[in-house]
């Protein structure tokens, strides 16, 4: 989601010498921005959409067709990709359904305390503690024009941001997110858009339910857990990170996989612990990068602890080390 360069060298100057003038204007344009984001929230949570945006991770680039529906029902989606190998993803409030044609599999899942598409969701007074926020440059987007809002970290435990929000809307059009050498992480970024209006609920169903019988259903099995009555805890979290789901899941052949994620409210880590396998068993151990996220492994109570996210390695790694366990008496 953010170009954060630019950003560091103006608060370096800033910086050199105090003037009244510029701090109460910096406040300023700090309360602003906050504004910004409960704008951001209410747009994802009551408005209809439909439109094209493009995403890139590393070298990979993908774009995709998405359309939002709200209605007395809750939230319904549709996304499906443009581009590279086929699939359609439909999000019914928790439900989702993930179709791969090449394949003919239809994954299942759940998300618990799922969020509409680019909804982000925290208290901005909680995110104030942890980043700078500022309103940045206005920018045209899709034909909109649009404000940008940046998020520089105040520590090591988090990476920048800069999201761009429809000004008339609301809507958030494009993200960018920055690492802790203020180098291109990910970013995606709308390329057409249409915001509110009615939208057909034929829009949001899928294009391949009912299209043969041949489909191989794989479910992922979520369930709410409480997996510190199994003995795993959580002990030290980097500061702002909140745990914000707990669930066992099936992720291929292994059942009952916990999951924890924990965030600040930009950025998601995902805890996951398996029982060992002979196939688990020679996963790489220590910390290592898959693309964007840092992943860190280690093995605890005969399980494999995996903890991975679009965070420093320095959060991945305090996130891991606290994951603790501990036999019921």
């Amino acid at each position: 989601m953010r170009a954060l360069v630019v950003v560091a060298a103006a608060v370096a100057a800033s910086s050199a010498t105090y003037h009244p003038t510029a701090a109460l204007a910096a406040q300023e344009s700090s309360a602003d921005a906050v504004m910004w984001l409960q704008r951001i929230y209410t747009a994802s949570d009551r408005l209809n959409y439909t439109g094209i945006f493009v995403y890139q991770r590393g070298d990979q680039v993908k774009t995709s067709s998405i359309v939002h529906l709200v209605d007395s029902q809750g939230v319904h989606e549709r996304l499906e990709t443009l581009d590279g190998a086929p699939s359609e993803v439909l999000r019914s409030n928790e439900e989702v359904k993930c179709y791969l044609p090449q394949t003919m599999t239809l994954k299942i899942d759940r998300q618990i305390g799922s969020r509409p598409f680019m909804g982000i969701r925290a208290d901005p007074q909680e995110l104030a503690k942890y980043y700078h926020i500022r309103k940045g440059e206005t920018e045209r987007i899709a034909g909109l024009e649009c404000q940008a809002i940046i998020f520089e970290p105040k520590d090591n435990m988090r990476y920048g941001h800069k999201l761009w929000v429809d000004v008339n809307s609301g809507m958030q059009l494009k993200a960018k997110t920055f690492d802790e050498n203020h180098e291109l992480v990910e970013q995606f970024t709308f390329t057409q858009i249409q915001v509110g209006g009615r939208i057909d609920k034929e829009l949001v169903r899928s294009r391949y339910a009912g299209k043969g019988r041949d489909w191989r259903i794989e479910r992922s099995g979520m369930v709410a857990a409480d997996l510190a009555s199994n003995g795993w805890l959580l002990g030290s979290l980097p500061p702002g990170y909140e745990k914000v789901t707990e669930l066992k899941r099936n992720v291929g052949a292994t059942a009952d996989v916990g999951h924890i994620v924990v965030s600040d409210g930009l950025a998601a880590v995902s805890v996951f612990i398996e029982p060992l396998t002979d196939k688990v068993t020679q996963a790489p151990l220590g910390l290592s990068r898959q693309g964007a996220a840092n992943v860190y492994i280690k093995r605890l109570a005969n399980h494999l602890v995996t903890v991975v996210g679009e965070v420093p390695a320095d959060s991945v790694k305090l996130i891991a080390n606290g994951v603790e366990f501990h036999p019921r008496q």
